[in-house]
Order: structure tokens, then C-alpha cells, then sequence
């Protein structure tokens, strides 16, 4: 066993500070989540959470019931009578990967609009998940979310 000197202590601590660097270097983005607690009432599931490209976002919670079919405005009446939003388009992606089974095999509104056509509304396939723009006109089924803002 090599004893111990301030040279071999000070070689060990060089090298230390080398890990840390490159150990920094490799960490891009982190995100810390405080502890939370969230209660679902009967009948809600939680979906998971949407991070945004600056850090915020929302735990999305899928509410109880659906409305089984109506235009866009109809949608979103509904889901506010119940105390929820459609969901957006990245929140639908989440629910039909996480509560696919939740949903019928049918297209759902969502509160999302294209930028380009005010009479349009997107909405989601959740037998397959493919998402198109129907006009709002059109007649679809509605299911509500709530979100939990992550601070």
C-alpha cells in the first residue's frame, strides 16, 4: 500500500474535479419535481404530465364521462359544465398512450385550432391515434381534462 502524501492527494483530487467537470458537461437539461400528492376523484385517471421545452407544465387528469357526440362549441360547453377543458393536442397524444383504453375507437375534439383555419378544430382517432383538423361544424365525441400546474 503506496502511502499516503499531499502530491498523491492533491493527484486524487485533480482527477475528482475532472469527473465532476465531465459529469457536468454530460447533464443538459434536469427537472425537479416536488413532492406532490394528487387526488383523483371516482372515475378520473391520471394521464401523466406534459413537460414544456422551458420547464413548466401540467399533470393532466382525465375526468369522468364523455359526451357522445356534438360540434366543437358543444364540446367545449360540455367539458366546462363539468369543470374541465379539452384537451389539447399534445394531451390527447399523452392520453392515447397512456388511457388509450379509456376512449372509444372514435375521433375526439380537442381544444386545439389550426392557426391557418379558424373554422377548424383538431381532433384525435383513439383507435389508431392519428389526429386531423374537422371542421367545427362536424360531430364528434368529448372527453374533459383537468390540469395540476408543476411549479
Amino acid at each position: 500500500m503506496k502511502p499516503i502524501t499531499l502530491e498523491l492527494l492533491e493527484t486524487k483530487h485533480k482527477e475528482f474535479g475532472e469527473l465532476i467537470a465531465k459529469f457536468k458537461a454530460e447533464v443538459k437539461t434536469q427537472y425537479v419535481f416536488p413532492e406532490i400528492e394528487i387526488q383523483l376523484a371516482h372515475g378520473e385517471h391520471y394521464a401523466g404530465a406534459i413537460i414544456n421545452p422551458d420547464g413548466t407544465g401540467n399533470h393532466v387528469i382525465l375526468l369522468a364521462g364523455d359526451k357522445n357526440d356534438g360540434n366543437w362549441q358543444e364540446a367545449i360547453d360540455w367539458a366546462a359544465s363539468i369543470g374541465g377543458w379539452l384537451p389539447t393536442r399534445r394531451e390527447q397524444s399523452l392520453l392515447f398512450a397512456n388511457l388509450k383504453e379509456e376512449f372509444q375507437e372514435k375521433w375526439y375534439w380537442s381544444s386545439d385550432q389550426p392557426a391557418s383555419h379558424s373554422g377548424y378544430a383538431w381532433v384525435q382517432y383513439f383507435g389508431y391515434g392519428d389526429q386531423h383538423h374537422y371542421n367545427k361544424g362536424s360531430r364528434c365525441r368529448a372527453r374533459a381534462v383537468r390540469r395540476l400546474v408543476i411549479e
